[in-house]
């Protein structure tokens, strides 16, 4: 797990080393283990190592491979890298290291840029071919790991975070409008490739594009996954279903034990991580670490889910740390977090997985996680809403459960200059839908939210905290065979039981009856998700400060009316509006502040 970065000069020039060098510098929290800068004529990579596989100098990069032609700059774990480089030593391929970046390496010199097919992980990667001058950009299937590309006549920069091109230089950060409709409609998620930032773009998941010296761009989009039936199952039974998902998360769960150095678990005391830890039990796997947090209680809102992550860890004998975070710590924790998103995120979680991440990070380096489960499995309550609804509904009914604010709303809150002229959100939802593979409305939906708002939120959520404290977290339940496998699930199996039904009837004598039926918990913030007292003056401090009225993107006496009843406003889904636009705020002053 890393951080890159590079710049493909068209216009004649030489790479800016200086600027590779800012950006690889300003990443150093993802990979403090090493650094490298190479250069060859017009393009340039930068990294910074977070060393998993191979510790050895051997696997430092970027990684030049002379007698290939080719430099690698690589970001993430490649799972199967054992089996691959059997492969390709059968191929007659030599190797010099045993990390999976070199097997990356080898594999686009045997595959072109077919090898993503042949990769089981998480990745973001660049590659550049000596000869031709080539550049080659890929992202994994379900956008686990970023990359931000700033695209100009004269040259292309890219790297692992936003705040790497900012400080490279020249970045538009004029606010793109057609990503503020988004952030406001869809929980802050902007799909890709939009950011909230006009000047800087996403690849998107499970996308390679090919970029020739001459700055001529293709995309290719290699893996879609079907949710609609498979005539192969239409004779199994719900218990079929259940015994195969448990077999694909135990296989994923396997996989992401892949490392050189050991592999804990954040245990928030939930159905998914429980199982996680359950199952590593039952391959044999002891001295396990496991890790959960917990804050004080506010607002009549729990700050801890301790009860069922104990009873887990003490059931299958883990060395588990039961982190509760001081008052103290959390207001600072609040700007930290915002400081360390590569995008503007409205979830409260971030804050604990940055707290949790800081924590954990004196103990371990890597640790899996549950995250994906309810996106991938229906475990959110605003699915079963959506059982029955004829799929040419499905737009709507979804929007009605799903949305922050209809598109009239807008216009209550966002000054007129901000505005896009048509709804924007709701066309995006139309022709996500509208794709085929997904036969039902439910299954439009699960689709959209584990492809596009599952990668915006959660996954880089749990990116971008973890990776500020140089922790590699892995997510079993994105496997992408297994995100497959779910997706041809019939609906009312996932929806049975209150959500995850399928899997909460597969997990039965495995995880505690008491975690499997307890009622759905998260990462509890109380004092964000109840604002007072010091949270709601940095709240009000953002939304008053200079930069905040120059840019003038809210209506101020909407913004006044929040402040005097803060925690009144709700979205749709029950997240504080007030946060929502203080986080968007906060975020934009960090971005102008800092250093380029």
């Amino acid at each position: 797990m890393c951080g890159l970065a590079g710049e493909l000069r068209l216009d004649g020039a030489r790479a800016d080393v200086a600027c590779l060098d800012r950006m690889t510098a300003c990443m150093q929290h993802r990979g403090p283990d090493g650094e490298g800068l190479w250069a060859r004529g017009p393009v340039g990579l930068g990294h910074r190592r977070l060393s998993i596989i191979d510790l050895s100098e051997r696997g430092a990069q970027p990684m030049v491979d002379p007698h290939l032609g080719l430099t690698i700059a690589f970001n993430g774990i490649i799972y199967n890298y054992r089996q691959l480089r059997a492969e390709l030593d059968r191929a007659d391929h030599r190797f010099f290291s045993t990390s999976d970046t070199e097997v990356v390496l080898k594999a686009y010199a045997e595959w072109g840029t077919d090898c993503v097919d042949h990769f089981l992980g998480m990745f973001a990667f660049a590659i550049v071919e000596h000869r031709t001058g080539r550049l080659v950009l890929a992202r994994d299937r379900l956008g686990i790991k970023p990359l931000y590309i700033d695209a100009r006549p004269d040259r292309i920069r890219f790297a692992s975070t936003v705040q790497a091109l900012v400080a490279g230089g020249g970045v538009d950060t004029s606010i793109d409008r057609t990503a503020l409709a988004q952030y406001m409609t869809f929980h802050s998620v902007v799909p890709a490739p939009r950011t909230i930032l006009s000047g800087v773009r996403k690849l998107p998941p499970a996308t390679v594009r090919t970029i020739e010296a001459d700055g001529t761009t293709r995309d290719r989009e290699y893996w879609r996954p079907d949710f609609s039936r498979d005539e192969g199952r239409r004779d199994w039974t719900a218990r079929d279903w259940e015994e195969a998902l448990l077999e694909k998360v135990r296989i994923a769960v396997e996989r992401r034990m892949v490392s050189d150095v050991p592999v804990g678990v954040l245990l928030s005391g939930g159905i998914d991580s429980s199982l996680i830890v359950a199952l590593l039990a039952g391959m044999g796997q002891t001295g396990l670490s496991t890790f959960s947090i917990g804050f004080d209680s506010a607002g009549g809102e729990s700050g801890d889910e301790f009860e069922y992550s104990t009873l887990v860890a003490e059931r299958f004998g883990t060395d588990h740390h039961r982190i509760k975070i001081d008052s103290a710590r959390l207001l600072p924790g609040v700007d930290a977090a915002v400081a360390a998103m590569s995008e503007p995120m409205v979830s409260h979680d971030c804050v604990a997985f940055y707290l949790l991440s800081e924590d954990v990070s004196a103990h371990v380096k890597v640790v899996q996680t549950g995250q994906g489960a309810d996106e991938v499995l229906g475990g959110y309550d605003w699915y079963p809403p959506l059982a029955g609804v004829p799929r040419e509904d499905a737009v709507e009914a979804y929007s009605q459960v799903f949305f922050d604010r209809r598109w009239p709303a807008m216009a209550e809150l966002v000054e007129p200059e901000w505005l896009v002229p048509d709804d924007a959100p709701t066309a995006f939802i139309t022709e996500q839908f509208g794709r085929p593979g997904a036969e039902t409305s439910v299954d439009a939906a699960l689709r959209n939210d584990t492809t596009i708002m599952l990668v915006d939120d959660p996954v880089k959520r749990v990116d971008n905290m973890t990776m500020a404290w140089a922790l590699e977290a892995r997510v079993p339940f994105l496997d992408h065979e297994l995100v497959e496998f779910a997706g041809r699930i019939p609906p009312e199996l996932k929806l049975a039981d209150g959500g995850k039904g399928v899997l909460k009837r597969a997990s039965r004598g495995v995880v505690p009856d008491e975690v499997i039926d307890r009622t759905k918990g998260y990462f509890p913030v109380p004092a964000i998700r109840q604002l007072d007292g010091p949270y709601l003056e940095r709240v009000r401090d953002a939304l008053t400060d200079p930069a905040a009225k120059r840019r003038g993107l809210f209506r101020p006496d909407a913004v006044e009316r929040m402040l005097r009843e803060p925690n009144v406003t709700r979205t749709t889904l029950g997240s504080n509006a007030l946060w929502q636009l203080a986080v968007l705020e906060m975020w934009l002053q960090k971005v102008e502040d800092q250093p380029r």
